[in-house]
């Protein structure tokens, strides 16, 4: 079960998000688990390995808002990384930050799954 303390020790900077959400810890908790199981992480990986950089960018810039709402910087970060180098197009290690990525994202899932 998902807990204040586990999102803290993750590095979710929890007293921000818990804002956002008015205080509403049951609300908080359930929006992550949303966020977790978003299609877009889906339609991000698929876009970058086929190269589609505009469908890559509004997958990850998705992602974006809704991790950063939630605070959840370990998985904001390098989502927000990527996000700014698709807009770009600029060349970058777009598997490689997909990587990080879907790693942050499976932490958090076996935060919630203990």
């Amino acid at each position: 079960m998902l807990t204040m303390e586990k999102l803290q020790a993750y590095g979710a900077k929890t007293d921000e998000g818990l804002k956002r959400c008015l205080g509403n810890e049951g609300m908080y908790l359930r929006l992550i688990g949303m966020a977790v199981e978003d299609g877009n992480f889906a339609k991000l990986e698929e876009a970058i390995r086929s190269g589609d950089v505009d469908s890559a960018f509004n997958a990850a810039h998705a992602l974006k808002g809704a991790l950063g709402n939630l605070a959840l910087e370990p998985l904001f970060a390098p989502v927000s990384e990527l996000t700014e180098l698709l807009r770009r197009k600029a060349p970058g290690d777009y598997e490689g930050l997909l990587k990080t990525v879907l790693s942050e994202r499976a932490a958090l899932k076996e935060l919630m799954e203990e």
